[in-house]
């Protein structure tokens, strides 16, 4: 199954295939003193670095190893 990203560069959606997915976290302090964790999925496609912010249900829910 492939997930469908938005490549900025070429400005136009590009399916990637699963295999190619790796999964991705992203914390932060909020101003009010909250840690926010965002989910995300990245990609590598003809040397453009594409990523997919999901929700933690869809993150969980994909079988892929983290990214560095």
């Amino acid at each position: 199954m492939a997930i469908e990203f938005y490549d900025v560069r070429k400005r136009e959606k590009v399916a990637v295939d699963e295999g190619n997915i790796k999964k991705k976290t992203y914390t932060r302090e909020t101003k009010a003193g909250k840690m926010q964790t965002r989910y995300a999925f990245v990609a590598e496609v003809d040397g453009s670095k594409l990523t997919k912010f999901v929700s933690q249900a869809d993150w969980e829910a994909l079988d892929r190893p983290l990214a560095d």
